[in-house]
């Protein structure tokens, strides 16, 4: 620090720079900064600016903005409850009882600032050193996971990572698993989290996996975690069949931001009362009050049920169009004669491209990626918690988002496909 201030153990661990996700926001920032119109995107997360949703967002704020009530006037001026708005939490529990049938009330959920924010209270609040003295981790039943979630334990090592199987499901194409004959749920372990679809790999896994993984943590007796940013009900961005899960020992996530609301950073977490009281506790001491506009602008979304026919009408059919194409673009550049694979694109907004016996670090690829003006996110941040033990794939794989137009993704491939060549020296 330039003050010379000395840091906290935490302050040092997650405020003095250097984590995985802030030196790769770092690259991005940077490349932004630079020139958009010089860089292909292909790293961040961003929700693609989709007409049609852009529209609903226009059309929801002039409604707020000509209310004769006091809805605007709240939503700028007033705290809401730590919990979240009170109408606002009554709609969700409404959808969700009426789409699922979940017996889910208020007393259920929690708005938090984003889903980031609902992850680090929900591992912070279960997981970690215990008043007995212990320390207790999460589980991540399936390796690669969301690089978000690595550096959010205040105290560390917070992860345990199982390994997956890996499935060849045809030619330059494969599909992680499960390995459940593998997976310990031990005493050690506080809670198992994964998303769905995953974020890297757009892998979702199967009602069956799902239902297995939450028969095991009830006999386990901890919580199953699943981060549905990326799922359904909304915003469905989801390719397959998939079956939402909740239970009375799962606690679910969701968000706006893949809805094309990530500035509104709101999220909601569906929980057993006493999680969800925990969360509304937290927030009041972290943040006071959660961010309002996200909640006001979807609030009669979620009455009416439009939320529902803008995923599965505009939203999921964008992206799986989107999905399609990349996948083309990937298959008509990458070379033959390397062995590369692609995991099956399920949901999200990526590809997960798998260059296997890659000679270089993919830290090394993405470093020759952007020198070459091209963004990815390097596979090997993603398999935290794997254990020390070397495994060659953990650094053979490449995040790649297909958000973007269609130009950027066909010269991005290009230029992948070119360093991929020279990588293997073909």
């Amino acid at each position: 620090m330039s003050a010379g201030f000395p840091l906290s153990t935490i302050g040092t661990r997650i405020g003095g720079g250097g984590t995985s996700i802030e030196l790769l926001m770092h690259d991005l920032g940077e490349a932004l900064g630079s020139g958009r119109d010089t860089i292909l995107m292909l790293g961040g997360g961003n929700p693609a600016a989709i007409p049609e949703v852009i529209e609903v967002w226009r059309r929801r704020m002039q409604e707020l903005l000509d209310d004769e009530g006091a809805t605007f006037s709240r939503m700028l001026g007033d705290y809401d409850p730590p919990r979240g708005s009170p109408a606002f939490l009554e709609a969700m529990a409404g959808l969700l009882r009426r789409e699922f049938g979940w017996e889910v009330t208020p007393d259920n959920l929690a708005v938090t600032a984003g889903g980031q924010t609902a992850f680090f209270l929900l591992f912070n609040l279960l997981a970690g050193d215990m008043p007995d003295g212990s320390r207790r981790k999460v589980l991540l039943p399936m390796a690669p996971e969301y690089i978000g979630y690595c550096d959010l334990g205040l105290t560390m090592p917070l992860f345990e990572a199982k390994r997956p199987r890996i499935e060849h499901t045809g030619p330059h194409r494969f599909k992680y698993r499960v390995d459940f004959d593998s997976l310990d749920i031990g005493p050690d372990v506080a809670l198992v989290c994964a998303s769905r679809p995953t974020n890297p790999t757009g892998n979702v896994m199967t009602d069956d996996e799902v239902r297995r993984l939450a028969k095991r943590c009830r006999e386990a007796g901890v919580p199953l975690v699943l981060d549905n940013a990326y799922g359904t009900p909304f915003p469905q961005i989801i390719f397959r069949e998939a079956t939402p899960y909740w239970d009375d020992n799962t606690i679910l996530t969701l968000s706006l931001s893949k809805l094309g609301l990530p500035g509104t950073r709101t999220a909601v977490v569906v929980a057993p009362p006493e999680i969800a009281r925990s969360i509304q506790a937290m927030t009041s001491i972290t943040g006071l009050a959660n961010n309002n506009v996200g909640q006001a602008i979807i609030t009669p979304l979620l009455e009416s049920g439009e939320i529902i026919r803008l995923s599965r009408e505009v939203i999921q059919p964008f992206y799986k169009k989107k999905a399609a194409h990349a996948l083309k673009v990937a298959a008509a550049t990458l070379p033959d004669n390397i062995d590369y694979h692609l995991h099956e694109s399920e949901g999200a907004l990526f590809l997960w491209l798998w260059l296997r016996g890659l000679p270089i670090s993919s830290r090394e690829f993405y470093e020759r990626l952007k020198a070459r003006g091209v963004l990815v996110l390097p596979g090997e941040f993603f398999f935290y918690g794997v254990g020390e033990e070397d495994w060659p794939h953990s650094r053979e794989c490449l995040r790649i988002s297909f958000s973007m137009d269609r130009e950027t993704v066909e010269r991005g491939f290009e230029i992948i496909a070119d360093e991929a060549a020279k990588a293997f020296g073909r």
